[in-house]
C-alpha cells in the first residue's frame, strides 16, 4: 500500500511540473495577482477576464523573478475569458483536450501560479453536463464543475486531466455557489472570435423583453406556452426598422422556438450578424412574421 501511494505521489508531483511550464503568473490588477496559460508558441496567453482590471501595464511571469510585458488582445465578460500576447513568453504551449470523454468523478488537478512557484490543487470532476448559458450571456459549451479547492489568485489557471492535458480554464466569478471550468472548445472558439475580430460579436435586435405566459388554445399549436412580449423598441434598431410594435409577443427566430430570455439571447449569434432572419410574433392573438436584419450588439 505505502508503494503505491508513493508511486501515485511520485506520479502527480510529476505531473504538476510538466503541466506547470504552461503556468504563467498574470499581474493585471492592484491586488493578489492570478494566472494564465500559455496557448500557442507565438506567446498567446488566455486568463480569466475577470483579473484583467488594467488594460495597460500587464506583466506576466514564470518561476523568475522577472516578469515581462503583455499586452492585451480582447476580452469576453460573458464568458469570462481573456486574451493577452506578450513575445518574450517563454513558455511550453499546453497540451488541450476536449471534454467530451470526461465523467463524474475523474481526477483532476486544479494548477495556479499566483507566486513564482506552481500552486496544485488535487480533485474530482463532480458534474459534467452539457452545453450553459452564463448569467451574462454568454454560451459555455460544456458544463464542467470540480471539487478542486480555488486558492487565491488560481482564476485563469488549468484543469488538468490524470495525463496532464488541460480540460479547461479555472474561474471563481461565472456563479456565486462554486467555481466552474471553462472548456478548452469554449476557449478556442473565443480567442478565434477575438483574434478576429477583437471581440465575440453578438447579435443586435433592438427590444426590451418579459417572458409571458401565451394562450392555451396555442399551447398546441405552436408548441410552447411562453413567449417574450415586447415592452420597448429602441429608435432605429432593426426591430423597429422591420415594424415590430409594444405589445408584440416573439414566439421565434430564424425557426428557434423562444421561451424565455436566454432563448433570446442564444438565437443572436454572432456569426448572423447582418443577417435577415425570420422573427414570428404574436399580435392580437394572430400569428406573423417580420423579416428583421440583425444588427451588432455594442461592447
Amino acid at each position: 500500500m505505502a508503494a503505491n501511494l508513493r508511486e501515485l505521489s511520485n506520479e502527480l508531483a510529476g505531473l504538476v511540473e510538466r503541466s506547470g511550464t504552461g503556468v504563467v503568473r498574470v499581474e493585471a490588477r492592484r491586488r493578489y495577482p492570478a494566472s494564465g496559460i500559455v496557448w500557442s508558441q507565438d506567446g498567446l496567453i488566455v486568463t480569466a477576464h475577470h483579473v484583467v482590471e488594467q488594460e495597460e501595464n500587464i506583466r506576466v511571469g514564470f518561476d523568475q523573478k522577472e516578469t515581462v510585458a503583455a499586452a492585451l488582445v480582447g476580452r469576453d465578460p460573458t464568458t469570462d475569458l481573456a486574451i493577452l500576447r506578450s513575445e518574450a513568453v517563454k513558455g511550453t504551449p499546453v497540451t488541450r483536450v476536449d471534454a467530451s470523454g470526461l465523467k463524474v468523478g475523474s481526477i483532476v488537478l486544479g494548477l495556479g501560479r499566483p507566486e513564482r512557484q506552481v500552486m496544485a490543487s488535487f480533485g474530482i470532476l463532480n458534474a459534467v453536463d452539457g452545453e450553459w448559458r452564463t448569467p451574462t450571456g454568454g454560451t459555455i459549451d460544456r458544463f464542467l464543475q470540480s471539487s478542486i479547492v480555488m486558492m487565491p489568485g488560481f482564476s485563469g489557471g488549468p484543469l488538468v486531466d490524470g495525463e496532464g492535458r488541460v480540460i479547461g480554464l479555472n474561474t471563481s466569478a461565472l456563479t456565486r455557489e462554486a467555481s466552474l471550468t471553462i472548456p478548452v472548445e469554449t476557449i478556442d472558439r473565443v480567442a478565434k472570435a477575438i483574434l478576429e475580430h477583437g471581440r465575440v460579436r453578438r447579435g443586435y435586435l433592438g427590444v426590451g423583453t418579459q417572458p409571458v405566459r401565451l394562450p392555451e388554445n396555442l399551447w398546441e399549436p405552436l408548441g410552447q406556452e411562453t413567449g417574450l412580449l415586447v415592452v420597448s423598441v429602441e429608435p432605429g434598431s432593426p426591430s423597429e426598422v422591420a415594424g415590430m410594435m409594444l405589445g408584440d409577443v416573439i414566439i421565434q427566430v430564424a425557426g428557434e422556438r423562444i421561451r424565455f430570455m436566454d432563448d433570446l439571447i442564444a438565437s443572436l449569434a454572432g456569426d448572423r450578424v447582418g443577417q435577415t432572419v425570420p422573427v414570428a410574433i404574436l399580435r392580437g392573438g394572430e400569428k406573423a412574421e417580420k423579416s428583421v436584419t440583425l444588427g451588432e450588439r455594442k461592447a
